[in-house]
């Protein structure tokens, strides 16, 4: 690990280990600097990271100040969310109707008759490609998807339609880059990735997108409360 990641993952873990009511600060950066045997710059990236993922705030002036909600809440960020919008763009690849097949009718709910969309997009962190996207949108709910769209936002597109998401089902598995990807993604084929399914769903229950990416820079935190009921059900069921 990386000095700079270790930092952040204890400062983090400190934060959620201190009890202490009330407004909290975190030591100066000098001082950091000097626990953690690093240099100051090290603790700077450190501290950036944190507030890009919204645990701490630097008030000039006043110190490195702990946002009160950040141990009160589940925190999940990843490589993409801990970066600032600004650090990031898209380019799409291509965008085009099509009917949807048996798997598709069952996920939006809709007929064999029905469109839907069908998007590729290359994402980049600090310019350098690291996701490709492969999506599906309803065309019924969503009919004038566009480029500007799809190289923005889509949660935003969406939110923008006065509709309500709900929450996303995501599931993760270890692949190797295909020689298609790689030559997309500028990396040798068999590189590793993360494969990324995600769900998208409405307030009421609609599936809005379908996407299927792959990452060759994804890395994940999460700091959640321990779950003594769900560990309870796993042993009464012999697991």
């Amino acid at each position: 690990m990386k000095k700079k990641e270790f930092v952040t993952q204890d400062l983090l873990s400190k934060i959620y280990q201190d009890t202490t009511a009330g407004p909290r600060k975190l030591p100066p950066g000098r001082q950091l600097a000097e626990e953690y045997g690093v240099s100051r710059f090290t603790i700077r990236q450190a501290l950036e990271k944190l507030v890009s993922i919204g645990v701490v705030r630097i008030v000039q002036g006043s110190g490195i100040w702990i946002n009160e909600h950040a141990r009160n809440n589940p925190l999940i960020y990843n490589s993409i969310t801990e970066k600032r919008f600004d650090q990031m763009r898209y380019r799409m690849i291509s965008l085009h109707k099509k009917r949807p097949d048996r798997v598709a009718q069952q996920i939006f709910g809709i007929d064999e008759e029905s469109f839907i969309w069908h998007f590729c997009r290359l994402r980049y962190v600090d310019d350098q490609p690291v996701q490709l996207e492969v999506s599906s949108m309803p065309v019924a709910d969503f009919p004038d998807l566009n480029q500007q769209a799809i190289e923005r936002s889509i949660q935003q597109y969406v939110l923008s339609k006065g509709l309500i998401i709900s929450h996303m089902l995501t599931t993760y598995r270890a692949v190797s880059v295909s020689r298609e990807q790689a030559v997309i993604l500028g990396c040798k084929k068999g590189s590793p990735a993360m494969h990324i399914n995600n769900r998208g769903i409405l307030e009421g229950g609609r599936v809005f997108e379908v996407s299927d990416i792959i990452d060759i820079n994804y890395t994940c935190t999460w700091v959640s409360p321990y779950n003594r009921d769900n560990l309870a059900w796993r042993q009464n069921q012999g697991v």
